[in-house]
Order: structure tokens, then sequence, then C-alpha cells
């Protein structure tokens, strides 16, 4: 479970091996937007008759299967644990919770 704040790794595509902190996340299409990855160029016209257009630098969504949570600068998996009344995220490979 990958939430907006959290910062991942990309295991695969063009992006492989940049990290950054999850922007924006679309839970129900699966994609996260990480900061400084998968940058694509967007034009933009001119908003007023005196202003010129111009181009745009944008991070665009990855599928998240494509990015893993870090923990420690290495990636990990997680799992929910129920702590009290609670559900936390927990580290599969320490038990730590994040």
């Amino acid at each position: 479970m990958i939430r907006k704040g959290d910062t991942v790794i990309v295991t695969s595509g063009a992006s492989r091996g940049k990290s950054g902190r999850v922007l924006r996340v679309f839970p129900r299409d699966e994609l996260l937007v990480v900061e400084g990855v998968n940058i694509k160029k967007r034009h933009q016209r001119a908003r007023r008759a005196n202003q010129k257009g111009q181009m745009l630098e944008k991070a665009m969504p990855i599928h998240r299967s494509n990015a893993a949570l870090l923990e420690g600068g290495k990636p990990v998996r997680t799992r929910r644990k129920l702590v009290g009344e609670k559900w936390v995220r927990v580290s599969r490979k320490s038990g730590k919770e994040i």
C-alpha cells in the first residue's frame, strides 16, 4: 500500500532506479505520480492576448506495480497488522511500522 507522501523507488521502466516522494495517488486506476519521475513535456497555450505559450515539464503517473516503498534506503513490501484497534502498515522484511 503506497500513500501520498511516501518515498518510493521505481523498479521498472524508463525511470528505473529513481526515487521520489509520492505527490498523488489514483487508487481506482492503480496509478501514482512520483516527484521527478516519468517527466514529460506538455504544451500550454497562451492564456491572454499578449502572453506567449510555453512548454511545461510535468510528472506523469506510473503504475503502482512499478514502484516499491523505501525503508532505510531499500525497497520493501508491506502488509497490514492490527495494533490495538487500528490497522497499521508493517514492513514484511523487518516487521517495523511504516
